[in-house]
């Protein structure tokens, strides 16, 4: 996923990268680290406030540690993971959905940045195994929980 991800920060020529440090399969924090190093940016993880500088060259983040706040300064192109208390959520106004609405987005699809896979990659899907019951001859049967 990073090296995918590093592909449309290079086509879209980013100068920072904005992520959650959550997904929806766990809480590993590991895509972004991943892609501060496929890019060789410098990344700030677990921010809850960033401040650009004068002369946005620079940014600086504050992150929550152990012992209080801690703020860090880092050089753009950087990759940035946000923490919970980053955002402060609002409700959009409805002249706001109406404008957003009109706004053309722009598709694109996954395989223009996606690299073709070799067979034997660790991507490559492995055949579903039979379990000791299936090759002992024993089939599962759904009838017996219907009423």
């Amino acid at each position: 996923m990073a090296k995918v991800l590093a592909k449309v920060v290079a086509d879209e020529k980013a100068e920072i990268v904005l992520m959650g440090k959550q997904s929806v399969d766990d809480d590993n924090n590991q895509v972004g680290q991943i892609l501060a190093a496929v890019l060789g940016w410098p990344q700030a993880t677990f921010a809850s406030k960033i401040e650009f500088a004068a002369d946005n060259r620079k940014v600086n983040v504050t992150r929550e540690v152990d012992g209080g706040l801690e703020t860090i300064e880092v050089a753009l192109p950087a990759v940035v993971t946000a923490d919970l208390r980053l955002n402060e959520p609002r409700y959009a106004s409805l002249p706001g959905i109406m404008k957003a609405k009109k706004k053309e987005l722009k598709a694109v699809r996954w395989h223009r940045w996606a690299s073709t896979r070799r067979r034997g990659s660790r991507f490559s899907r492995t055949p579903r195994r039979s379990s000791a019951r299936e090759e002992a001859g024993w089939r599962m049967s759904r009838s017996w929980c219907r009423s």
